[in-house]
């Protein structure tokens, strides 16, 4: 019977009294207890793994995590003792990787614990009456050193180790500040306790040296290597006097509302006391947690502080205020804020505080609260840009990620805004820095920096090359490529807001008065725009609806415009361009019915599929129901055989037993023999130890008497040397302290010396300083007066140096007078110039013609002679070459005629291939017949295996009653009258006989003939073979020698072509003879293209040869694969008969 298998699937709860009892394990992950497991809860994905506690749990007491977040550390008691297991965080999931529970020293439970920064080492306290303070190197479950932390039995809330130096411990509880280190194998106390003793409630590691810690009464006391450095008190606030607003949680979640616990937590328990109705409680501390800024801390029920230090002093403000919202769904919501708070703890990105309450909750506190006073979306809807002082971060609008940070403004950042295509954006702030940024790569492009102006608005044309902003200083900056182009004024108002259309025709500008101006585009060198009031205070922010209709103003007075925008007739603004609809929907008709066909296709598929893996699953069932009968067959052998060896080893048994006995009988008679000797030998021994023992008792006695008389005789020597050794050394401390006196006088007397020369040199530095006072002043009068005297004398230079200047200034204007007149004189000459060389350059050219021209005539007239010679002679080759190509026609006549004989060889061939291939046939279907026969018979066969394997399991089933004489009998008279009939005996018998001996005879004729077929088929295949090979051959050597005449011819014909071209060329130049040469001048264009039409017929009957050549082989090699068929007797040449045809025609 199966057992029923339950698994934990998610749990709601918490339990508040486990010290340390929430945590983080990444950025998402948060580890707290609940009911005997650790849960694993990831605040994102919401989903749970648990760690489960040990068997026989009696519940969780403390927890820990180390540094690393590779291990954790729990703290339970398993059957009224303490154990401590530590599990490996990384592997999932999450094994034990040590147990400690065999301790050494007395402890009823450990309460709180603490790894080391580096992980090997764990810190452990047990609860009073023991309090020991436990330093274990826990991988080798070794304890490295222990001491009680208080002997007094006080409470002891938390310790822990320096998480910078792995040998600094730190222990706090009611009325106990410790600070201990670990040196030569102890943990010894490094810090003295000043002050009152208060009741310490909390601590935590701000630096290597620096710990903050709280106490019941809602002090913070800062302490440097033990000493108290600073210290603050919390004050209680009431929420109803309103002093001041207090932050919310903006982002908490209780996992449940569980009921309170019924033992609470023990810090929680031994502090809180009861208060009067007219006081409130005072803040108690009991948790505190450090980040990078500062610190967090509880102060009361509800309530978190954030103190950030503070730069100038070694101490810490108060910066923030948390509390804990009121539970609407709690059923009494005014309880919610009376929660005290006892663990915390900060994200690795510090962006998140968990903190978990006595009332069973916990509380995700989102830390990151940045103040965004700026944000723009971008055309695209896609992404916006938010602004935090001088960062912006841009975001994804679907799923709010963070894709990147622009930072390079050192002052705020006053705008923002996108170009067209959203790949920049540009950014302007009060550090007077315009920067355009690239969103890809997250780097500035370009910038321009006017620290004199703080800019106040920006804003880019359409193309995205322009960049306009307006600032304190009262101007309009049109900026490109960083730098400013132009500025145009404002007239005396400070601009501060602007915006251009998205036509890029019109530009709106804000101004700090609250009046609207309206400008073209390009802007305009004067006063030209129109001003409209519309607010009470400056204007803050302007946006175009996408069409520029309509204009969005909003201004500091709280307000809100919305403007139409009209021409200077009155009209309204067209749109440049329609927003339409889309012409297609989502999916089409035509989609929908071919997704339905597939759908049809895919369902006769599947049915198709279904109905062959059924085909498959009953050849399947059929195959294995056989293997099955076989195994069991095989099975009964295997029993059978084991149950005569067990038989065979029963037999061996009660043999061996029988032997044993008898040996277990004699060696207990001899055991009996030897131990009579032994007892008699050994009373004999006892008495003379006894003997042995009377006389040492008498020598003791005797040696107890003398070692008294020494002992008195030793106290007396011993106080008489003590009254020496103490007169001896009151005589040296008389010494001493007389010495003392004498080296305190010489101190005194140095002392005196000291101050006197100390005087001295006092006064000699005085005396110096007023000599070189003296000196200086001196020197200072002397400046003074030369710097009068030069003074002088730069008023006079400076009187000349004017009138030089006017002089300078009068012969430049001559000089620059001349300078235009020789300018223009130049010019009328470089013109004049100019067509001079025109003129020269046409003489030349013209020149030039004239001498090309007549070089032309002479080279025609050679040309003409050289080509009458040459007709002459290609006259007389064509004649030769007509008279060579004769015979080879001939040739190719007579190799057709071969070819044809080769054609009807092969055809001949492919007729007897074809009437082999009916004989294989037929002897194919032979042998499938008798193979079906022989199947027949392998039938019969295993049915009669069967019916004698059935008479052997029922012989087996008679066997066993071969004690009893008549059963036997009666079985065996079964067995005859089921299995044997004698009449059906003796025909069976006979007809076997027969149907072998007729079986065996067929079977010998069918394979007599099949042997001789085959000899046949592989005879005639190599007589086949080689006439195919001699084909081959013959055909390669014809299409050899064709393709070479073609390629003669080829040669002839160019050449025939070439002469008759130079021919042509020759009449044309002497026209007398042009009635004479008109046949020839009209056959003329004729060759060209019969010549290109012969050429490509020629190659492409080359190809197609080739190409079956190529075939033939592939069918070849084919065929000899497969023994016995070759169908190589139907392929045929490619017939030559027509190309050659046409190619005769051409020749001719």
């Amino acid at each position: 019977m199966s057992t029923v298998v339950a698994q934990s699937l998610h749990v709601f709860g918490f339990r508040s009294h486990v010290a340390n009892n929430v945590f983080f394990f990444d950025e998402q992950i948060i580890i707290f207890p609940s009911g005997n497991h650790c849960v694993k809860y990831n605040v994102d994905q919401k989903w749970q793994k648990f760690i489960p506690g040990s068997d026989k749990s009696q519940g969780m007491l403390a927890l820990s995590i180390s540094p690393n977040r590779r291990y954790l550390a729990i703290s339970e008691t398993v059957q009224d003792k303490p154990i401590i297991t530590i599990y490996e965080l990384s592997s999932i999931p999450c094994r034990k990787r040590k147990v400690l529970s065999n301790f050494d020293f007395p402890a009823q439970k450990f309460i709180s614990m603490s790894f080391s920064p580096d992980s090997k080492y764990l810190l452990t306290q047990s609860s009073p009456p023991e309090s020991n303070l436990v330093y274990w190197l826990w991988e080798k479950q070794k304890v490295m050193a222990i001491v009680r932390s208080d002997i007094q039995n006080n409470s002891i809330y938390q310790v822990s180790i320096n998480p910078q130096d792995n040998t600094q411990v730190c222990v706090t509880g009611n009325g106990m500040f410790k600070l201990l280190r670990f040196t030569e194998g102890t943990l010894r106390q490094t810090n003295f306790q000043r002050g009152e003793p208060q009741n310490y409630l909390a601590h935590a590691w701000i630096t290597e040296e620096k710990i903050i810690v709280g106490t019941d009464t809602g002090k913070l006391f800062l302490f440097e290597s033990g000493d108290p450095r600073w210290e603050t008190s919390i004050m209680v606030k009431d929420l109803a006097d309103g002093s001041k607003s207090l932050e919310i949680i903006h982002e908490s979640e209780s996992l449940i509302e569980f009921p309170p616990a019924s033992s609470p937590v023990p810090s929680y328990e031994q502090v809180t006391t009861t208060s009067s109705h007219n006081q409130l409680p005072m803040p108690q501390v009991f948790a505190i947690a450090t980040y990078s800024k500062g610190f967090a801390c509880s102060a009361g029920p509800g309530r978190v502080l954030l103190f950030e230090k503070v730069e100038e002093k070694d101490s810490y403000r108060e910066s923030r205020e948390i509390r804990i919202p009121i539970d609407p769904q709690s059923n009494d919501p005014s309880q919610s804020d009376k929660q005290d708070i006892l663990c915390m703890c900060f994200s690795p990105s510090e962006e998140t505080l968990i903190a978990s309450t006595n009332k069973n909750q916990l509380y995700s506190i989102t830390m990151s609260l940045t103040e965004i006073s700026k944000c723009a979306f971008s055309n695209g809807g896609h992404l916006f840009a938010a602004v935090s002082g001088n960062v912006i971060h841009i975001f994804t609008t679907t799923s709010l990620e963070n894709i990147t940070n622009l930072k390079g403004h050192t002052g705020k950042i006053r705008s923002v805004v996108w170009n067209a295509d959203d790949s920049k954006l540009i950014s302007a702030g009060t550090d007077g820095a315009v920067y355009e940024w690239n969103l890809s790569t997250g780097k500035r492009e370009t910038e321009c920096v006017l620290k004199s102006c703080s800019y106040n608005s920006v804003t880019i044309s359409p193309d995205g090359k322009i960049i306009f902003a307006v600032g304190s200083d009262q101007t309009l900056k049109e900026i490109a490529d960083s730098s400013v182009l132009r500025e145009m004024s404002a007239f005396d108002v400070i601009y501060t807001a602007i915006i251009i259309s998205h036509s890029g025709r019109m530009m709106f500008v804000g101004t700090s008065v609250g009046t609207i101006r309206t400008m073209k585009y390009p802007l305009p060198l004067q006063k030209e725009f129109n001003e409209y009031q519309a607010h009470a205070g400056p204007i803050t922010k302007m946006s175009l609806t996408f069409d520029d209709q309509f204009l969005l103003t909003v201004a500091e007075d709280g307000c809100l415009f919305t403007w139409k925008v009209y021409d200077k007739d009155g009209r309204g603004i067209k749109r440049e361009r329609e927003v339409g609809f889309a012409e297609e929907v989502l999916v089409t008709k035509t989609d929908m019915e071919e997704k339905a066909q597939v759908m049809l296709e895919l369902k006769t598929r599947v049915e198709e599929l279904k109905m062959e893996n059924e085909y498959q699953l009953r050849l399947k069932d059929l195959n294995y129901s056989e293997k099955i009968k076989e195994l069991t067959d095989k099975f009964i052998q295997e029993m059978e055989s084991l149950k005569t060896k067990n038989q065979v080893l029963k037999t061996e048994k009660e043999r061996q037993d029988i032997a044993h006995r008898e040996y277990m009988e004699e060696l207990l008679d001899k055991q009996s023999r030897e131990l009579q000797d032994l007892e008699c030998c050994n009373n004999q021994k006892l008495l003379l130890e006894y003997e042995k023992y009377q006389e040492l008792q008498l020598k003791s006695q005797r040696m107890q008497e003398e070692y008294e008389k020494q002992l008195r005789d030793n106290d007396e020597t011993k106080s008489q040397a003590l009254e020496e050794l103490t007169e001896f050394y009151e005589a040296k401390l008389q010494e001493k302290t007389n010495l003392l006196e004498e080296a305190q006088e010489d101190v005194r007397q140095q002392l005196r010396e000291f101050e006197e020369t100390k005087k001295q040199i006092e006064e000699d530095e005085d005396r110096e300083i007023q000599d070189i006072k003296t000196k200086y002043e001196k020197k200072l009068r002397d400046e003074k007066e030369s710097n009068l005297r030069l003074k002088g004398e730069t008023g006079i230079m400076r009187k000349k140096f004017s009138s030089l200047q006017k002089e300078i200034e009068e012969r430049t204007n001559d000089i620059e007078m001349l300078k235009a007149e020789q300018v223009k004189l130049q010019g009328v000459i470089k013109s004049l110039e100019k067509d001079m060389l025109g003129l020269k350059r046409e003489i030349q050219e013209r020149d030039e013609t004239i001498q090309d021209k007549e070089k032309r005539i002479y080279d025609l007239k050679k040309k003409n002679q050289e080509l009458e010679k040459f007709k002459f002679v290609l006259d007389y080759k064509i004649k030769e070459l007509k008279k060579q190509i004769e015979p080879r026609e001939n040739e190719i006549k007579v190799m057709k005629e071969q070819i044809q004989e080769m054609e009807a060889e092969l055809e001949r061939f492919h007729k007897q291939n074809t009437q082999l291939e009916l004989n294989i046939t037929e002897l194919w279907q032979k042998l499938r017949a008798t193979d079906q026969e022989m199947r027949k018979e392998q039938q019969k066969e295993r049915d009669l295996e069967a019916l004698v394997r059935r008479f052997k399991t029922d012989l087996h089933n008679c066997v066993a009653y071969i004690q009893e004489p008549r059963l036997l009998k009666e079985k065996i008279r079964g067995l005859f009258e089921k299995y044997v009939q004698r009449a059906d005996m003796v025909e069976i018998a006979g007809l076997n006989s027969d149907l072998q001996q007729e079986y065996a005879r067929q079977r010998e004729h069918l394979e007599r003939n099949l042997a001789t077929l085959k000899k046949k088929v592989v005879k005639e295949s190599e007589l086949h073979r080689s006439d195919y090979v001699r084909i081959m051959q013959e055909n390669v050597s014809l299409i050899k020698e064709i393709n070479e005449l073609r390629r003669e011819l080829k040669i002839t014909r160019s050449q025939v072509y070439d002469l008759e071209a130079a021919l042509k060329l020759t009449k044309k130049m002497r026209p007398q003879e042009t009635l004479e040469t008109v046949p020839t001048t009209d056959k003329a264009p004729v060759s060209p293209t019969m010549r290109l039409n012969e050429q490509e017929e020629t190659e492409r009957i080359i190809e197609m040869q080739r190409l079956e050549i190529r075939r033939l082989r592939d069918q070849i090699q084919e065929q000899e694969q497969i023994p016995g068929f070759h169908t190589i007797g139907g392929i045929r040449l490619p017939s030559l008969i027509d190309s050659e045809v046409d190619f005769e025609v051409h020749t001719k």
